[in-house]
């Protein structure tokens, strides 16, 4: 497994694909997810080119296994988020999640970011185990329906660490 770093032709759709494939046969989210997560990546990567936002992906034998973005804009100053964070089919528990979250948390920390934070929803709880032992904690529970049904969204905050 390598990770590289920034747009690479292709990553964009790939990112995409793994959201849409594991959101509709987990959860039964449809078009409306899809078209969410696809208009947020388009518009994120028209500023990808600014200091405050990076993108990561994982490849192996060239395919793109796993994703992860911090979005440094989008929620105010000083203030990062966690977005586009998958594992493709199959390979998921092996470390290619932990090795890209720790990427991105890395890139917050040297940015000194005073907090990172990440949306998701209940029921995703490998996910939110790899957050809680990355430093997050919940701080809020919502129901929310901009992916196309109704679940219970929670977001999660993660401090800068002390140095």
């Amino acid at each position: 497994m390598k990770i590289d770093v920034g747009y690479h032709p292709g990553v964009i759709a790939r990112c995409i694909d793994m959201h849409a494939a594991y959101y509709a046969r987990e959860t039964g989210f449809g078009a409306a997810f899809e078209r969410t997560v696809a208009s947020g990546l388009a518009e994120f990567f028209g500023r990808i080119d600014r200091p405050a936002n990076e993108f990561w992906r994982a490849t192996h034998e060239g395919q793109v296994i796993g994703t992860v973005a911090v979005d440094g804009e989008d929620l105010g100053p000083c203030v990062a988020h966690l977005r586009w964070f998958i594992v493709g089919d199959g390979l998921r528990g092996g470390g290619v999640g932990r090795k890209l979250l720790s990427e991105a948390l890395s890139f917050c920390d040297r940015r000194t970011f005073r907090e990172t934070q990440l949306w998701t929803f209940r029921g995703l709880d490998a996910a939110r185990r790899l957050y809680e032992a990355n430093g997050f904690a919940l701080a809020e529970e919502r129901v929310g329906d901009q992916w196309g049904k109704d679940v219970m969204e929670q977001r999660f905050v993660r401090p800068l660490p002390q140095r």
